[in-house]
C-alpha cells in the first residue's frame, strides 16, 4: 500500500545513515506512507524498537502491525515528551523525511496542491485549528508579505499580498482554485507552475509552523540521541536544509559557525558523516520526480 500512498525518497541512503544496530531504539519523525519505517523495521531484531510520529489519521491507518513499532499520533515537536512517557531515555538514531507525502499532495480535499480543486486547508494534522484559508482571509498585509517572502522566496510578495487583501474584502478565499486564479494573474507566465508552487509552499509552512517545529526537534535531538547515535534528515527546500546544515555545523539552527572557547575549540554536539550533501541519482529522479529537490544530511552524536 505504501508505494501508492507515498514513494520513499533516498530510502537506502537515509536508513544506511542510521547505522542500525538490531537491538537499538530508533525514531522516524514522519511516518507518512511508512516506507522508511518499514525499511528500519526490516533491519531491527526482535528486541529493537521503532518510535514513529505522525499526526495524520490516514498515516495511522497505514501503519504495519508490528509489536516493535510504537506509533505516536502527534507532531514530532513533542519528541522528548513522548520518549519520557515511554520510559525511553536515549535513542540510537532519528530519521526525518521532512517532505509532504505524495498522498497529501494527491488528496484534493486536503488542499495542498494547486493541481486540484479543494478546500484551502493544508493542515498536516486535522487537529490544527488554523487553515490556509484562515491565513489568506485574516493576516495583515505585513504578515502576508513576510510569509510569502520568507517561506516562498517570492519577489512579488507585496503585490501578491495586496491583491489577496483586495479580493478577500469582496469574497473570502475558500478553495485552492480561488487562490490559484488570483496567483496566476500575479506570477510570471513562463514560470507559472513554479510560482504557484512557491505560493502554496509558503502557506503550508505557515499553517503547520514547519520551521519552528524543525528547529525544536533538532535542538531536542542533542539530548535524546546517545553518543555514537545518528541523525539522518531529508529536506526538500533551502529553508529546511539551511536549518539542518547550521545545526550540524554549530549546534544552533540560527548560526552558521560554532562558538569557540578561550582556547579556540568548538564544542558541537554532532559531526557530519559526509563532506557533501547526499542527493538522489538520475535513476531515482526518473522513477520519482518528487525526489528531484531532496537533500540528505547525516550526522553522528559526539
Amino acid at each position: 500500500m505504501e508505494q501508492g500512498y507515498h514513494v520513499p525518497v533516498l530510502l537506502k541512503e537515509s536508513v544506511d545513515g542510521l547505522n542500525i544496530h538490531p537491538g537499538g531504539i530508533y525514531v522516524d519523525l514522519t511516518f507518512g506512507g511508512g516506507g522508511h519505517s518499514r525499511e528500519i523495521l526490516s533491519r531491527l531484531g526482535e528486541d529493537g524498537k521503532l518510535v514513529v510520529f505522525d499526526q495524520d489519521e490516514d498515516a495511522y491507518k497505514n501503519r504495519p502491525q508490528d509489536d516493535r513499532l510504537l506509533f505516536v499520533r502527534h507532531n514530532f515537536q513533542y519528541l522528548s515528551h513522548f520518549l519520557r512517557y515511554m520510559g525511553i531515555e536515549k535513542v540510537d538514531g532519528i530519521l526525518g523525511d521532512l517532505g509532504v507525502s505524495s498522498h497529501h499532495f494527491d488528496a484534493a480535499e486536503r488542499g495542498f496542491s494547486f493541481r486540484f480543486e479543494g478546500k484551502l486547508d493544508m493542515r498536516m494534522g486535522q487537529g490544527l485549528k488554523m487553515t490556509a484559508a484562515d491565513v489568506v482571509n485574516s493576516y495583515s498585509l505585513e504578515d502576508m508579505k513576510r510569509i510569502f517572502w520568507q517561506y516562498g522566496e517570492i519577489k512579488s510578495s507585496y503585490k501578491l499580498s495586496s491583491e489577496i487583501i483586495n479580493q478577500r474584502s469582496n469574497k473570502p478565499f475558500e478553495t485552492t482554485t480561488d487562490l490559484k486564479t488570483l496567483a496566476e494573474k500575479i506570477g510570471p507566465k513562463k514560470e507559472q507552475s513554479k510560482f504557484l508552487a512557491q505560493v502554496f509552499q509558503a502557506l503550508r509552512i505557515e499553517v503547520n509552523k514547519e520551521m519552528d517545529v524543525l528547529k525544536s526537534v533538532l535542538m531536542q535531538s542533542t539530548d535524546v540521541i546517545k553518543k555514537g547515535g545518528r541523525l539522518s534528515v531529508i529536506s526538500y527546500h533551502s529553508l529546511e536544509d539551511r536549518l539542518v546544515k547550521n545545526f550540524v555545523r554549530s549546534g544552533d539552527c540560527d548560526k552558521t559557525q560554532a562558538d569557540k572557547d578561550l582556547y579556540g575549540q568548538s564544542n558541537v554536539p554532532f559531526k557530519a558523516t559526509h563532506r557533501k550533501i547526499i542527493i538522489p541519482n538520475e535513476e531515482e529522479i526518473a522513477r520519482n520526480n518528487r525526489a528531484r529537490s531532496a537533500k540528505l544530511r547525516i550526522a553522528e552524536r559526539v
